[in-house]
């Protein structure tokens, strides 16, 4: 059974349709990247996996269960979790108060694990996440999202606005991510990182599917043609 299995899901914001009859699945323990132009419908997708944009139609199943309807704290508990565009945190609330609200799920993930893998964070949890640098607050998102113990993690936008220092911090953590076995969907915009960083490439254009197949097995060409438009072949 697929962990996550998507099937023709189409979401709109208010008469744009931002996602048109899209479908594919998941196993557990895949990693895969979803890239696009701006206003091709990642962040979209995202948000509808995680239950904060509700579809128009299609279904989301996961687990094997339709979670198409289900509001996203339900989710959350339910084992999905999402590191939003533009981190959304708390300003006035501290790192270590951060993650400890975050805990909802038993598993592999609490506090002195999360700080294992993101070891940045150690020196700043008395911090107030308002305080810290864009770096500091992605890696604080990550923990916060990875405190839920979720079966499939969603990574939006990981990279955009941070210095290279900081997304290099931010990229360390993925490893160990996948060997703890995590399934994650990776939104990014440097190509270059996310075919090095997953399993699995997915491109979007104008909110449909236009390319996909495992990493190791497409070329830069031919995603960089899909990205711009001069592949139509719909998967």
């Amino acid at each position: 059974m697929s962990l996550l299995h998507i099937e023709n899901l189409k979401a709109c914001h208010g008469l744009l349709v931002a996602l048109h009859d899209l479908s594919f699945s998941m196993e557990p323990g895949e990693v895969l990247g979803i890239v696009g132009a701006n206003g091709a419908g990642k962040s979209t997708l995202m948000r509808s996996i995680a239950g904060a944009h509700r579809p128009a139609q299609g279904r989301i199943m996961f687990r094997g269960q339709d979670v198409t309807r289900l509001s996203a704290h339900r989710r959350v508990r339910g084992g999905i979790a999402l590191v939003p565009e533009g981190r959304r945190l708390f300003p006035g609330i501290n790192v270590q108060d951060t993650l400890r609200l975050a805990a909802c799920r038993k598993g592999i993930w609490n506090f002195d694990s999360v700080l294992e893998v993101l070891p940045q964070l150690k020196p700043i949890l008395k911090r107030q996440a308002g305080l810290l640098s864009g770096g500091q607050q992605q890696a604080v998102a990550i923990g916060r999202a990875l405190m839920t113990n979720p079966e499939l993690l969603l990574l939006d936008e990981l990279s955009l606005g941070l210095s290279p220092v900081a997304v290099e911090g931010v990229y360390e953590a993925l490893p160990k991510l996948r060997q703890a076995g995590t399934t994650i969907i990776l939104v990014e915009q440097d190509l270059r990182r996310a075919m090095a960083s997953v399993t699995r490439l997915i491109c979007m254009l104008e909110g449909r599917i236009v390319l996909s197949g495992a990493a190791g097995t497409l070329t830069r060409e031919a995603v960089m043609d899909a990205y711009f438009g001069l592949n139509r072949q719909t998967h």
